[in-house]
């Protein structure tokens, strides 16, 4: 592999000149940046590299909002779930909450802006039933029903920013003030945004793009008692919020939002549930908003004779990348942090900006650079993961974040990072803005549509829960494999139907879920329109819990699509006789090994002769196949991520679609392999995704097949045929 340059932004830090020029020729990086906790002294500013400076628009200006604390960015919360045991009913709503980073909002009439909930009957409690008591931050409900449930959802001021506060505690930055994130809705915040950022742009001559990290508003993260996250949703509105806000919202909706519309039952709206109207019109409204305010911002950057980009993530809320807004905003380009094969594509397929960049991990953070650990085992992972992505649509640029002085005390780290970047561009070299070949197009159907183009809920923290874990690994199958994805709301469907391109639909996911679609499976014009699509041809993939909700006696509304419908105990004296497996099928025909269907599905029988039984256990099919006029469906109990279950779903893929004889036209044999073909340049590259030695069967796309013998994550590169 020749040696380059370029395409690389290297994190750094004061004091770290000498070893800064080293690996930036090693790693060929053209860019310097500073991180969260570092600087760029002014000999680093002076190589010749471009210069990355992060920029905080609401938070790391403690001197500005401490004169302004009516200001401070606020969010609404829901307290524990209380229960009566009389007519007097105290409620401590800041129990399970950290006080340093919250502080409830007495400067707004509790009366008018807070909700009290009685959770046992669902209905609001009359404000004149309760009491705040602001010196012990309790509410006294004065005439509850003994043994009901009740909650309260309170304004809050966010009196620490959630990042900022994590990498507080994760680097032990001991005394360091708490930087407080204040609201760009507000008139004197507003007003300072600007211009602050037009002072601050004149004092950074040797400063080339502008990284705002983000801008207004953080996505929902909420701390418990004990300094632990309590709740996190990547994509959460909640901390867009302000009485400012709801009045606007009013004015411009012509409704006015509740308490409710937000908290949601403490669920806070989370990706996983089916939006509500109210709370679509209130994206719709933030995204508005923000679209605005960002522009106004980029014009002063490029004023400046700067770029400007953004980093999705942090303060990210409003700038949805697949919203209908973002084109307005003007950025050059967005940097986001590569965790796999998925979050490369959410950062890789972003339009409307010239070019896209991504932060791999790990991160130059002691909780991983300590003695005795090994970072190369989550770099070559992170690497070998997000590769496949990258053969798809490719990123612009990589780099990395943190220390670099963590990283360099770890050679082979930085010897593996050495062969990443060379790696990275030499692919890019190849395929950037060249096409790569796909034997289908297959539509992700969910009720979020584009919006949550390739995002399902990115952060996970602890146990992934069943479904939510197959979602995910759907779409890291998805994310390197040579299909041309799209994704499709119900909305899409009820008003279009399914677009005439489509070979294969995807549904997944657990009942009630925004990805199965819950409720949206009522409507008939959705349900008409896949079943009279599939009878002409189209191919349906079910994965958990598809076309999920009860009613008219199926569970299933698309039981008659995919052959298979969950027992949910009404029909259990109805017998199933259906429970014979075929010999084999197109579907498993490499299989090499049981395959994993995570926590699988209980309870789904086959609903007569025609479905074909490929996997079956624990009384329950695990993998079907049925027939549906000219077109087949596909039940899939669960597909957690491996390269196994990536293979089971590309042949599912192809088998629904009738295209089963396009599958091997660029292929692998190896499921730890794959093919990815560019014809307009003649080329194709055969990749290993495994950390150990390969031997594989390629086809080449002329009808020839040859055996290859790869190393552990190698990727070799063919013109036009095997031996080129």
């Amino acid at each position: 592999m020749k040696r380059t340059t370029g395409r690389v932004t290297l994190p750094t830090e004061q004091n770290f000149l000498k070893e800064t020029k080293e690996l930036m020729t090693r790693w060929g990086a053209d860019a310097i940046r500073d991180s969260d906790g570092t600087k760029l002294d002014d000999e680093l500013k002076q190589l010749d590299a471009k210069i990355y400076s992060t920029y905080f628009v609401a938070r790391n200006h403690n001197d500005f909002i401490e004169q302004h604390p009516e200001e401070i960015q606020q969010l609404y919360l829901m307290s524990r779930y209380y229960t009566a045991k009389e007519s007097t009913l105290v409620i401590d709503f800041l129990n399970g909450y950290f006080e340093d980073q919250i502080s409830p909002d007495y400067r707004h009439d509790p009366k008018k802006w807070w909700e009290v909930m009685d959770r046992t009957t669902g209905e609001v409690v009359p404000a004149d039933a309760w009491e705040v008591k602001e010196e012990t931050n309790e509410l006294v409900i004065k005439h509850a029903i003994p043994w009901h449930e009740y909650t309260v959802s309170f304004l809050a001021y966010m009196i620490w920013d959630p990042t900022h506060m994590y990498n507080h505690i994760t680097n032990d930055w001991g005394d360091a003030p708490h930087d407080i994130p204040f609201d760009a809705r507000q008139p004197h915040a507003n007003q300072y945004i600007k211009d602050y950022l037009e002072g601050w742009l004149k004092e950074q001559p040797a400063v080339d793009v502008v990284r705002f990290t983000t801008f207004f508003y953080h996505f929902t993260l909420v701390f418990n008692n004990l300094g632990k996250e309590k709740f996190v949703d990547w994509f959460g509105y909640g901390a867009s919020v302000s009485v400012a806000a709801l009045e606007a919202f009013e004015q411009a909706k012509g409704y006015r939002l509740r308490p409710e519309d937000i908290v949601d039952q403490g669920y806070y709206n989370t990706t996983f549930r089916v939006p509500s109207k109210a709370y679509l019109d209130y994206i719709d409204f933030i995204q508005q908003f923000v679209a605005k305010e960002v522009k106004d911002l980029v014009d002063l950057v490029h004023d400046a004779g700067k770029e400007a980009i953004m980093f999705l993530g942090d303060n990210w809320i409003g700038t949805e990348p697949y919203g209908d807004y973002f084109k307005d905003a003007g950025l050059d380009a967005v940097v986001g942090s590569v965790g796999d094969g998925t979050t490369l594509r959410i950062i890789a397929d972003i339009p409307h900006v010239k070019y896209t960049e991504g932060r791999f991990l790990p991160y130059f953070f002691p909780d991983t650079f300590y003695e005795g650990n090994d970072p190369v085992v989550e770099a070559r992972d992170n690497w070998l993961t997000a590769r496949r992505a990258l053969m798809r649509k490719p990123l612009d640029r990589i780099g990395y974040g943190g220390y670099l002085s963590l990283a360099y005390k770890f050679p082979k780290f930085v010897d593996y990072v050495e062969h990443v970047t060379a790696e990275f561009r030499e692919i890019y070299d190849t395929i950037n803005g060249v096409k790569p070949y796909s034997g289908l197009k297959v539509a992700v159907l969910n009720a979020w549509g584009k919006l949550r183009t390739w995002q399902n809920f990115i952060v996970a923290h602890g146990k992934w829960y069943r479904q939510a874990y197959s979602y995910h690994g759907i779409l890291e199958a998805l994310s390197g494999m040579a299909v041309d994805v799209t994704f499709l709301s119900f909305d899409d469907i009820a008003k279009d139907g399914v677009p005439a391109d489509i070979d294969v639909i995807i549904n997944a996911g657990d009942a009630d879920t925004a990805f199965s679609g819950g409720d949206h499976w009522k409507n008939e014009k959705v349900l008409t329109a896949i079943r009279s699509w599939v009878d002409q041809g189209g191919g349906f993939v079910g994965v958990g819990e598809p076309t999920a909700v009860h009613r008219e006696g199926r569970y299933f509304q698309l039981a008659n699509v995919l052959g298979v419908d969950k027992e949910l105990g009404f029909s259990l004296s109805t017998n199933k006789y259906f429970t014979e497996r075929v010999d084999s099928h197109f579907i498993t025909a490499d299989q090499t090994a049981d395959y994993d269907f995570g926590e699988g599905m209980k309870y789904v029988y086959a609903l007569d002769e025609q479905t074909e039984i490929i996997a079956y256990s624990e009384d329950s099919v695990q993998l079907s196949s049925s027939p549906f006029g000219k077109g087949r469906g596909v039940y899939i109990a669960g597909l957690p991520f491996s390269h196994d279950n990536a293979r089971l779903l590309q042949r599912a893929l192809f088998y629904a679609a009738n295209k089963e004889s396009e599958l091997e036209k660029w292929f692998a044999s190896n499921v730890h392999c794959e093919v990815h073909a560019y014809p307009s340049i003649g080329k194709y590259a055969v990749l290993n995704n495994a950390d150990t030695e390969q031997k594989t069967t390629v086809f080449d796309g002329k009808g020839n097949s040859y055996e290859l013998t790869l190393q552990p994550g190698e990727i070799t590169w063919k013109e036009d045929g095997h031996e080129g």
